[in-house]
């Protein structure tokens, strides 16, 4: 979530007008920021933001970085009247995207639409702009509906993106025929299952990976819903899904491995500006991972996952202590039980958690 208070410590921030109840001025969460964590230097880096996560991913040096961007890209000052919230990032921030070599934006999510359908169009411009495939949005229904296809070595990772309305995307925000939008799923239905795999079908290749990318749920809890644990068994044994890529909780769920197959029910925000606004602090939103899959391209099954806990602080991921390693990772463990998966420290000291399945 790189909109609104994180915008705004960037080198080009976008106008900070909200049309909050909470707050009016998207300064004001660097401020709450800073009075919990001390004063941030400004501006910060497109490179900087991403504080050790960045070294991190150059170290690990995946085939593909995939994330949910979870704001819109513009200057558009047509905000969405019925929503209470509304995140923007200027579009000469988006280097920040770049700076990270982000391959691939999901984007059917509750804020892409926030300033509107100007906002919409600037934010898939911009991306396209950067050579950062995205997924899940477009001007109209067809072109929301295609995934990314990310090329690399001996394959290629196909990316899907939509979402349900249980994250809080309006109606009216499905793109139809002759109107922009999101890739909406009318329901987490056999029917919906039936169709997302006549699509995958369409045009995956022998050795492609596909990766559904969900933007489901509420912010907050770690219990999984039946129909989502359903639904993203169904898109693996009957879609041809081999990753679920699952977000909208602002804090990390449970994680089953289905046949081989990796299921993230809900991997969290990696950024956010939340920093020092009270409430639900039993999640520990401050407490975020950095997701290393490794996957079989032969059969898209998971061989290894590997998470690094960081801790959010002046709005940049920096390590997390061992301590909250293992919160986390207790966290995650408890939830796991239930989903076939046990949660562990990696044995090599470095405070990463690996995920062991059955």
């Amino acid at each position: 979530m790189t909109g609104r208070g994180i915008d705004q410590v960037l080198p080009h921030p976008a106008p900070p007008g909200l049309h909050e109840d909470y707050l009016k001025d998207a300064r004001d969460y660097v401020r709450l920021a800073e009075e919990r964590n001390g004063p941030i230097r400004t501006p910060v880096g497109f490179g900087e933001l991403w504080g050790d996560a960045l070294d991190e991913m150059e170290r690990a040096a995946p085939d593909v970085r995939i994330i949910n961007l979870e704001t819109s890209v513009t200057t558009s000052e047509a905000w969405w009247p019925d929503k209470g919230i509304h995140y923007r990032m200027h579009p000469e921030n988006a280097a920040c995207l770049t700076a990270a070599r982000i391959d691939c934006c999901a984007l059917a999510n509750n804020h892409v639409l926030d300033w509107g359908y100007p906002g919409l169009l600037e934010t898939l411009a911009t991306l396209r702009c950067l050579g950062i495939a995205t997924a899940g949005l477009g001007e109209d229904q067809e072109r929301a509906r295609r995934p990314a296809i990310l090329d690399v070595t001996g394959g290629r990772v196909t990316v899907f993106s939509f979402g349900d309305s249980s994250s809080g995307i309006p109606p009216v925000w499905a793109a139809t025929e002759d109107r922009p939008g999101v890739d909406l799923l009318p329901a987490l239905s056999p029917t919906a299952v039936r169709q997302l795999g006549e699509r995958v079908a369409a045009v995956k290749r022998t050795g492609d990976i596909v990766v559904a990318s969900i933007h489901w749920g509420g912010n907050w809890g770690y219990a999984v819903p039946d129909a989502q644990r359903a639904f993203a068994r169904a898109l693996i044994d009957e879609a041809g899904v081999d990753i679920i890529h699952g977000h909208s909780s602002h804090h990390p769920r449970g994680i089953e491995v289905h046949r081989g197959h990796l299921i993230l029910y809900g991997c969290g925000d990696f950024l956010n500006d939340y920093e020092g606004i009270s409430g639900h602090t039993a999640f520990r939103p401050d407490l975020t991972l950095l997701y290393l899959a490794s996957i079989a391209p032969a059969t898209g099954q998971l061989t290894g996952l590997r998470m690094l806990p960081m801790q959010l602080r002046q709005l940049r991921p920096h390590h997390a202590s061992r301590q909250d390693a293992e919160w986390l990772g207790g966290v995650l463990d408890r939830q796991g039980r239930d989903l076939g998966t046990r949660t562990r420290l990696a044995s090599d000291g470095n405070g990463a958690l690996v995920l062991q399945w059955t």
